[in-house]
Parts: C-alpha cells; structure tokens; sequence
C-alpha cells in the first residue's frame, strides 16, 4: 500500500520510538509524494538489511543503493526510502545523514567504512577489567570528535549545520576497581586527556552509573565502540531489562572478547531513545579528523600559537612554546607523541586522495632529508 503524506504530528508518529521527527518528516516529504514508504535500518547483513517502517519490519536489499561507494552503503541507523508493493523489497534512496561516525578501512585505497549514522550521542566503553590505554582512548575521542558533517557526505549543507554528536566515555565493569580513591584517580586521568567529555564508571553486575547513562541516552540515538570484551553488549541488555544481545565472558588472561556482536543492531530503549550496538572494534583508522585530534589536544593547539614561528614543528625549534611546556612539565611526552602519531597518520590518509597534501607531505620529507645530510656532513667535517 501507498503511504501517505505524513499529516501526523512526529510525536504520534509510528516510527516516533525509533527517532522519527518534524526534520525527517520534512525530508521524507518528496518520496511520500511518490508513494513511498519510510523506514529506519535496524540491522545490515551481506547486502541486505532490516528496516523497521509504519507497517512493520520489512526484509530489504541494499543493492540499489550505489554500492561501490563506501560510503554510500546503507548502514545502521539511516533513514530510508522503500517501495511498499517491491518483491522483492529495495532501499530505494538514503535519505541525507544528519551525523556519521567513520573510520579508515584497512584498504590501501584509502577508504571509509561508516559505523554508525544519525547519531546524537557517541559512548566510548572503556573496560576497566585491563590495564587502560590513553592512547587508544585518544584516538577514539579524535574519530568522535570529526563525526559531524554526516551528510557533507551526502551533500547537504542544513544537515551538516547540526549539533554535533556528544562523546561520552564509559568506565565499564566499574564493580572491578572496589576502591573509590583508585576509580577517582582513573577518572580523573580520562578527563584530562578528554576535554569536556563526560566520563561515567558504570557497571552491569551492580547497576552503578546505569540510571545517569540511561538518562543520556534517552534522548536522540546513541552508539556504543569500544574493544571486545568492553561490555558493550552486556550494557545494552541492562538498558534494555532482557538479554536480548548475546554475550560471552572476556577471557581471563587479558580481558580480551570473542566478538559476539557481528552486526550492528538498532534497539529503541524502554524508557526512551535509540541504542546502536556494534561488534569490537580491532582497528581504529583516523578518517578526516583533523578537527577531532585538534580538539582532544586542544592544550597543544592552543600552545602552538604561542611559539616564536607559525610552521614551528615542535622538535627543536626555538621558542617553541609547546617544548616549553615539556621542560617545566605542564604537558606530558606521552601526550606530545600520540598528538604527532594521530597527526602524521591523519595527513598519510587524506594524502592518499589529495594532491595538495601529498605535494606538501613530499617537499617536508626533501626538507628533512636535507637538514639530516646537512647534520651529517657537519658531523664529518668536525671528525676530520
């Protein structure tokens, strides 16, 4: 059957639970005027996807939708456009993303993979079960931090203009640091690496932190990333009250999954909003976050316009205020390091599909070769 034009207030709408509003409805507009019917993608599988609609959840194949393009591909969370009388069923068209989380794919061709789409809030679930990791943890807030301009993607500029998703960091399995001088200190050490983030110790076993998460997530579509074994999926059964998403115990010797997620699925939480489970990550390539790594080290950016030279490098230069910080201790080495790594693996991304930045990654490589045959004939010349 044809759906109509959507007269009904988005409140009472049927998708309503699933994040359905005036904006989408104002989008949808055109395809309603074409007999289209609306959906939400729940769950994507070998090219195909579930797709929760007025009507009920529909079987959908995704091949219409430009599938050599990655970044095009129907993903969970996008808002679609089905035929209601297909057989079979076909995403017909995405309608535009509002928000987008991607990572670089392990491809030498330089691609994106999209995670997750249309998301309002970003929850980075740290296990407290192993030893934590700033490092990883910084570039997860770096990918997060870049996730707005979802439908730049697909080109439109209004969405785009959209509040960004909020991160927020989730100290899971919480019940497994008892002494709450220690937790605190664990705390603390997060939020100085992740300026104005949220950070929440939760725990599954006893409940702490779950009814403050659940008051976030409430609102809008959030999505959970983290390791296996992170207790992403655990957390989404709590939030649901019922073991609804398989779990299996991490592994003793170091904490570690067995990715028990293998798709990404769309739940509707019972006291409201919309929760993206997704399986372990084992690799988080930056993508286009430039912006987000200069956000999480904003410290060092904000240093950066204080040295003697605007292209000061920060290696050796004089009056370089961000080695100034080093001396006197007031920024760390280890920060100062992974700012240049997610930095460097940043610029090797984009590289690969601008000219301009490849042109400007060759001449610093010419430059530095040739400062570093300067250094050793000098060095040579004072042997002799």
């Amino acid at each position: 059957m044809s759906f109509p034009i959507l007269p009904v207030p988005s409140s009472s709408h049927p998708l309503a639970p699933y994040g359905w509003d005036d904006d989408w409805a104002a989008a949808f507009a055109p395809y309603a005027e074409q007999g289209l019917l609306p959906g939400r993608v729940v769950r994507v599988d070998r090219g195909q996807c579930d797709v929760v609609t007025p009507d009920g959840t529909l079987r959908a194949d995704t091949a219409f939708v430009v599938p050599r393009d990655p970044m095009r591909i129907v993903c969970t969370g996008d808002w679609v456009a089905l035929d209601p009388d297909g057989d079979p069923q076909f995403v017909r068209t995405l309608l535009p993303r509002r928000t987008a989380f991607v990572r670089s794919t392990s491809s030498q061709r330089s691609e994106g993979q999209v995670l997750a789409t249309n998301i309002d809030h970003i929850a980075i679930c740290v296990s407290l079960a192993v030893e934590l990791d700033l490092g990883r943890l910084e570039r997860f807030l770096a990918l997060a931090m870049s996730s707005s301009s979802g439908d730049a993607l697909l080109g439109d500029a209004a969405a785009a203009r959209r509040a960004d998703p909020q991160p927020i960091v989730l100290l899971t399995k919480a019940d497994l640091v008892p002494d709450v001088t220690t937790l605190y200190h664990l705390v603390q050490d997060i939020e100085a690496i992740a300026p104005g983030v949220q950070v929440l110790p939760v725990s599954s076993a006893t409940g702490e932190g779950i009814d403050v998460f659940a008051a976030v997530v409430s609102g809008g579509t959030s999505v959970l990333l983290g390791l296996s074994g992170a207790g992403k999926s655990t957390l989404a059964n709590t939030l649901l009250g019922d073991d609804v998403m398989e779990v299996r115990a991490a592994r003793d010797v170091d904490g570690k999954g067995r990715h028990t997620t293998t798709t990404r699925n769309l739940l509707v939480l019972p006291h409201g909003g919309v929760l993206i489970d997704t399986p372990g990550l084992r690799g988080v390539g930056l993508w286009d976050a430039e912006s987000g790594v200069g956000q999480v080290f904003s410290e060092i950016e904000d240093l950066s316009r204080q040295c003697r030279f605007h292209d000061c490098a920060h290696e050796a230069e004089p009056g370089c205020a961000v080695l100034g910080a080093i001396e006197d201790g007031s920024l760390s080495e280890r920060r100062l390091d992974s700012y240049r790594k997610l930095l460097r693996e940043n610029q090797r991304i984009v590289a690969k599909t601008d000219a301009r930045v490849r042109s400007e990654l060759r001449r610093d490589w010419k430059r530095k070769g040739a400062e570093g045959r300067a250094a050793m004939e000098a060095k040579r010349g004072r042997v002799r």
